[in-house]
């Protein structure tokens, strides 16, 4: 339906979306401003709390993915074309036209690279951080979809299964479609107009369309081929192009002056930090922070489904404190970097060089830019030419992302047909198009803009919603720390000798672990469940696929879980014999609560050791669940 408006009437859609920017722009400016400054302290107060310690996913999982691939798929996803796009035009456009100093100035110049990196910054990624932080947590860690509505499980309970949570995953679908299509308009323009400056490859709406064609295919061959082989690859692969592309410029451009600029800008940055994020222009209104701040702000957050949604996928086993400096941090440093060299190097070139022709250029085209900037340094055809395949590769993982994530938030599962995942490239792809055809690039903003509204506020209900579920994780693993333990009283103690040989015990086969679970473990599990069924307690004993599971039903609090699983270790090399074979497989009998793997093992323990570990466990849970109800009441 919206496309079809858009195609039927299109002055009178490009006409409503132009009002309605407008009306965001007045009434809300003050609402997006104060709700990424939300963002950002809160994850600061999460990450330095006890519940940076919690993992996303139980407490033995271990990151899917090394640390250079997953920088590169964030990073990737988050802001690739923008970075293309905007690296020398926005500095540039600043310094022309800056919001508090005189114009074409050492002032102005100052001011607009402070202004970028504010931009570009750790608001941004905060925006990102929190959506993906809310899903990768309830997803991984309390086994809730992969969905967006899964965040606000705290405060609308199940009612995420009716109309509310489909409401709030079409809110974050609208968002995320709007987004990758401005993202893939800002880049198509950009493709367009270096294949323009390259090779004279004409400038125009239907080279554009041919251009998201070309793209499309592109990303339905990526998005078929899936995460891992698909935009992990291309992912990497734009990463090593980006880290090219700029220390080309740091060498070929004025090394010292860029590296003196630049340390200056992020000192600048960090010390106008708190000024700039609540800077509203408020007493002295000029338009400028509607057209920019709000701007990117609604961007980052139309985008953050997207982005959250994909960094979420792909950070299942690292710890919230991890997740959140690196997910600010890491890409924060590099945009600095990227800012810093690509805008002082053209400002350098404007003020020191008289290039005055990017200027006009930036004023005239922003799209151009790098290109314009590129044919003032050494071996400008080839740098040219790898800069627009980084465009064009950029613009690619931003579509098959985009794609798989929409595809993730309307699916019922993960496990999708490949024709279902090309289908929302070709939506995206159209939907594009059609927004080109329009009104250009001002339709795109202002479609992204109005788009993001609803979505900002249904984060902040996002943001309450983590405290709270993060909160009682963090008070549940105090608890269990400070708990009080009944004292162990075993009726026939074992000398010295025996406990040595049985915590020195020789590594066990995954068969002589089963069969333990099988005979000591169940005995002892049958044990406790008829001692609590005498005290009208419901206790389950269920096989799983490695092991042997207790549950105490508490009815509506939280159930007590004890599981002894046969969980493949590595034991130390002093205790495996000679003839031990290096590929040898060894297990022991390991404990796992409903949080995860508690790292010890009860191999060879007897029953009433067995027995007593239980009380222990389920003592600390009972000591959790009464100071639960007493900071509820």
């Amino acid at each position: 339906m919206f496309l079809v408006f858009a195609i039927v009437a299109p002055h009178l859609f490009e006409t409503l979306t132009s009002q309605a920017k407008q009306w965001i722009t007045d009434s809300f400016s003050w609402f997006y401003i104060l709700c990424v400054a939300i963002f950002l302290v809160l994850l600061v107060y999460i990450a330095c709390s006890s519940s940076g310690n919690i993992k996303l996913g139980p407490d033995h999982s271990q990151p899917e993915y090394g640390n250079g691939s997953w920088f590169a798929m964030l990073f990737t996803a988050g802001m690739g074309v923008g970075l293309m796009f905007f690296g020398v035009a926005e500095p540039v456009m600043h310094y022309v036209t800056p919001p508090n100093s005189d114009p074409e100035t050492v002032a102005a110049a100052k001011e607009a690279l402070r202004i970028t990196l504010f931009h570009w910054g750790v608001h941004a990624w905060a925006v990102y951080a929190l959506v993906g932080l809310s899903l990768a947590y309830f997803a991984y860690r309390h086994n809730l979809p992969l969905k967006t509505r899964s965040a606000l499980y705290p405060i609308i309970g199940k009612r995420i299964y009716g109309r509310w949570g489909d409401a709030i995953d079409t809110f974050a679908t609208v968002g995320t479609i709007f987004g990758v299509a401005t993202s893939l308009g800002f880049g198509v323009l950009q493709v367009n107009a270096g294949l323009n400056y390259l090779f004279g490859i004409e400038q125009s709406v239907p080279t554009q369309i041919g251009l998201i064609i070309f793209v499309s295919i592109l990303a339905g061959l990526s998005v078929f081929a899936g995460l891992d082989k698909g935009v992990k690859r291309l992912s990497e692969l734009n990463l090593i192009l980006a880290v090219l592309l700029v220390v080309f410029v740091f060498l070929a451009g004025p090394t010292i002056h860029l590296l003196r600029t630049t340390v200056e800008n992020t000192g600048q940055y960090l010390s106008n930090l708190f000024v700039m994020t609540f800077n509203l222009q408020a007493y002295d209104s000029t338009g400028w922070i509607g057209g920019w701040t709000v701007f990117y702000w609604s961007w980052w957050i139309a985008w953050s489904p997207f982005v959250g949604m994909f960094i979420a996928r792909v950070s299942r086993g690292r710890t919230v404190r991890e997740f959140i400096l690196g997910v600010i941090l890491i890409p924060t440093g590099f945009t600095i970097v990227w800012m810093g060299f690509w805008g002082n190097a053209a400002l350098f070139s404007i003020m020191q060089e008289n290039n005055i022709a990017l200027m006009e250029m930036v004023q005239k085209d922003s799209s151009v830019a790098l290109f314009e900037f590129l044919n003032h340094l050494p071996f400008s055809g080839l740098m040219s030419m790898v800069a627009a395949i980084l465009v064009l590769l950029f613009f690619v993982t931003s579509a098959d992302s985009g794609a798989l994530v929409v595809n993730y938030l309307t699916a019922n599962t993960e496990d999708t047909p490949a024709w279902q995942r090309v289908f929302w490239v070709v939506l995206i792809a159209a939907l594009t198009v059609c927004l080109l055809l329009v009104g250009g690039l001002a339709t795109l903003q202002a479609s992204m803009l109005v788009s993001a509204l609803p979505f900002a506020l249904i984060m902040m209900l996002m943001g309450w919603g983590l405290l709270k579920a993060l909160n009682l994780d963090a008070t549940k693993a105090r608890m269990l720390n400070e708990a009080r333990t009944t004292p162990r009283a075993i009726n026939n103690p074992r000398s010295w000798q025996q406990r040595l040989g049985l915590i020195m015990h020789y590594p066990h086969t995954e068969e002589e672990v089963k069969v333990y679970i099988d005979t000591q473990v169940r005995k002892a599990f049958e044990s406790i469940q008829r001692e609590f069924k005498r005290r009208h307690l419901e206790v389950d004993i269920q096989n799983t696929e490695q092991g042997l599971q207790l549950r105490v039903d508490h009815h509506h609090e939280i159930n007590f879980i004890y599981t002894v699983y046969a969980h493949e270790t590595v034991p130390p090399s002093f205790m495996l014999g000679q003839g031990d074979a290096d590929e040898a497989q060894y297990y022991q009998a390991e404990v796992f609560l409903r949080e995860g793997g508690q790292n010890y093992d009860v191999m060879d323990w007897t029953q009433e050791d067995l027995i007593q570990d239980i009380i222990d466990q389920y003592e600390r849970h009972l000591y959790f669940l009464n100071i639960v109800r007493g900071t509820a009441s």
